[in-house]
């Protein structure tokens, strides 16, 4: 079964060389687990596409009604207008309503209305213009209504969609479809509706692929942005916007939220008496034995040379204190003349400190760890009070 996936796999990989890796290729068909800075950025980018596929039709929809009057009659026509009308004002109104704010289900809604609104339209034209007997030209005409859905199916191709989220929005407009040949059945045209039908399978497809495709570019690219080049922490860029979204979400709950500014003791000696190469390997390596030993939903993130912020949601002040000591005595890692690397910690937390924005609470994290620094470093400071600030992180675990 393993060379079966690895098979799978290998095959898979070949089509997106250096785009995904294995363990990413799962995201491709549904968005459970997506990464929260990849949700984010994934639900903008569809709002922001559905805003502009909404102007695109908000201008080209009532501009259609010039042919309607050339060729329909006029009391058809008035009534193709109103309906036209209310369409461009729907897509205007998803247009200027919806905007863009990183949120998941807020990008599902926008992108359920913008197909919406087209679909209601074909169903209530179609059942308006069959109210009127029509012949040659106008017939003609009318056929053109018919290419809706699939106008529809191929525009999901500008969406980076995983495979069940392009059936769930196909779906609807395929059976759709299916209905309204069923209930035109006595005159269908069987052997034209079906091949019209095996077409829209085939633009399902190709709608799917697509959006995948671009779904996983966007992986690759949100990978590279948010991740330290050597570490492969966060940066500090996708670190602010961890902490200042689970700021936000902790807030809301009334949940802790911890935050611990770690910075490694005379780093610069390394690189001055080692290299800077040296350096960068006990960098590694203290980033990965600090990753192995993470709780659950905890992120490290590279602050900058040798400092790194480690966000810890759902975490108290004394919680996250026993979580330090215990990362301390794992260890960090081991320099290059073979004695162990050290770190000075500060520890601030929401609740505790009543932060009322994020940038507090980091600035009181950095505070707490120069505190550490000017106390004789390798130790933890997580309070304000003078007793803790030069004790180590040995005696700290003992309290």
């Amino acid at each position: 079964m393993n060379r079966i996936v690895d098979l799978v796999w290998h095959r898979l990989a070949g089509l997106m060389p250096g785009e995904l890796r294995q363990a990413e290729f799962g995201w491709l068909g549904a968005p459970y687990q997506h990464p929260l800075l990849l949700a984010r950025r994934r639900a903008t980018l569809i709002v922001n596409r559905v805003r502009l596929f909404a102007y695109l039709f908000a201008v080209l929809t009532p501009l259609w009604s010039i042919v309607d009057f050339l060729i329909f009659p006029v009391v058809l026509w008035l009534d193709l207008a109103l309906m036209r009308f209310a369409a461009c004002v729907a897509f205007a109104s998803l247009l200027m309503e919806y905007k863009p704010n990183g949120n998941t289900l807020h990008a599902y809604r926008a992108i359920a209305f913008l197909f919406a609104i087209p679909t209601v339209f074909d169903i209530a034209s179609h059942f308006l213009i069959a109210s009127h007997q029509l012949a040659d030209t106008p017939a003609a005409i009318v056929g053109g209504y018919a290419f809706l859905p699939f106008v529809l199916l191929a525009g999901l191709s500008i969406f980076p969609l995983t495979l069940l989220e392009n059936l769930i929005i196909a779906c609807p407009i395929l059976i759709l479809q299916f209905v309204s040949g069923y209930v035109r059945w006595p005159t269908l045209d069987w052997a034209s509706f079906a091949g019209a039908f095996w077409l829209l399978l085939i633009i399902t497809g190709m709608s799917a692929l697509a959006g995948m495709s671009q779904l996983a570019f966007m992986l690759a690219l949100v990978r590279q942005a948010l991740r330290d080049p050597l570490t492969g922490t966060f940066s500090r860029n996708s670190g602010e916007e961890v902490i200042e979204l689970q700021f936000s979400v902790t807030r809301r709950s009334g949940k802790p939220l911890a935050i611990a500014f770690i910075d490694l003791d005379h780093f610069k000696s390394v690189n001055d008496r080692f290299g800077h190469e040296a350096g960068d390997h006990v960098l590694i390596a203290t980033t990965e034995t600090i990753s192995r030993n993470l709780r659950r939903g905890d992120v490290l993130a590279r602050w900058g040379g040798e400092e790194f912020v480690l966000i810890m949601p759902n975490t108290d002040i004394k919680e996250a204190e026993s979580a330090l000591v215990r990362l301390r005595h794992i260890g960090f890692g081991m320099r290059p003349d073979n004695t162990p690397v050290t770190a000075s910690i500060g520890i601030a937390e929401r609740i505790d400190m009543h932060a009322q924005d994020w940038k507090t609470l980091v600035d009181k994290a950095d505070q707490r760890m120069y505190r550490a620094k000017q106390g004789g470093r390798d130790r933890i400071v997580c309070t304000d009070g003078p007793e803790t600030a030069s004790q180590p992180a040995s005696s700290v675990a003992s309290h």
